[in-house]
């Protein structure tokens, strides 16, 4: 199954495509939609859209996975991420695509075994799930990629989380060793 993750946001919208065979995850493509600050927010969202759509179009995914709202102590920029997510939404939704949401801790439960994990554990989670020579970066395309992971386990079963991607039994954060 080929799964297209979105971690939305005004200024960077991150994405990741991966094939998923239920057992093992590769990179398809990955990257970042990268917006100047001092672009008005209509032409961002425009923006935005045309090159989801693009992207969707070229690697035509079986559906994609983005992130759920989360709570913000900011309500603007809380209200600009509704809008983006709604733009990727509707990319997604004019595709013909399905559209799983997924809540921040549930995607880092999913990736690293713990909810709470930081950003920097999701990169090394993300680059050993899928075979990466080094984390993805910014952190908008390792939680894109994350979020495409988390679908890939959750559409496989229900208990997809619960065991290891290759690389020796590694299941969390917590066991994972670095090498050298």
């Amino acid at each position: 199954m080929r799964i297209f993750g979105i971690d939305p946001g005004s200024e960077r919208t991150g994405y990741g495509c991966i094939d998923s065979d239920g057992s093992r995850c590769r990179v398809v493509v990955c990257g970042v939609i990268t917006l100047p600050v001092r672009t008005l927010f209509p032409d961002k969202l425009t923006r935005i859209y045309d090159e989801l759509t693009a992207l969707l179009v070229r690697h035509r995914p079986a559906c994609v996975a983005i992130e759920d709202l989360f709570f913000a102590r900011n309500a603007r920029s809380a209200l600009k991420l509704g809008h983006v997510r709604g733009v990727a939404m509707l990319a997604a939704s004019k595709a013909g695509l399905p559209v799983a949401e997924y809540a921040p801790a549930e995607v880092k439960r999913a990736v690293v075994g713990y909810g709470r994990a930081d950003k920097r554990q999701v990169q090394q989670m993300v680059a050993l799930l899928l075979g990466l020579d080094e984390a993805p970066s910014p952190h908008d395309v390792s939680d894109a990629l994350a979020i495409a992971v988390c679908h890939a386990h959750v559409a496989s079963s229900p208990l997809a989380a619960a065991h290891s991607v290759g690389h020796g039994g590694v299941r969390s954060w917590r066991q994972y060793r670095p090498q050298g």
